[in-house]
């Protein structure tokens, strides 16, 4: 806690970049056939995060957090909706074609 009772600002900024620089690096190394498998579960966590975004946004304890709650709702909406889109694009990937006549 910083003297005012709020949290450090500083430190929260750098457990922010430390975790997005872990997640990049993991999400990078990731094999092709483990990627489906991690889409659902980066979907499982939107899932959990857009209920919190839900509940922050409709309190509207300040104007600042109401906002803040919406961006959270798209960015987790975007999410959620662009894995489900990419996850589907390589299952079809794995179907077979009908031969041509």
């Amino acid at each position: 806690m910083h003297e005012t009772g709020g949290p450090n600002v500083w430190a929260l900024l750098m457990v922010f970049l430390l975790a997005g620089f872990v997640g990049f690096q993991v999400i990078q190394n990731v094999s092709r056939l483990l990627h489906t498998p991690l889409m659902s579960l980066t979907n499982a966590i939107s899932a959990i995060a857009i209920v919190a975004s839900i509940i922050i946004a409709g309190e509207q304890k300040t104007l600042t957090s109401m906002i803040l709650g919406t961006v959270a709702i798209a960015a987790s909406m975007t999410n959620i909706v662009s894995g489900f889109l990419i996850t589907d694009r390589m299952l079809k990937m794995f179907k077979e074609r009908e031969p041509r006549k």
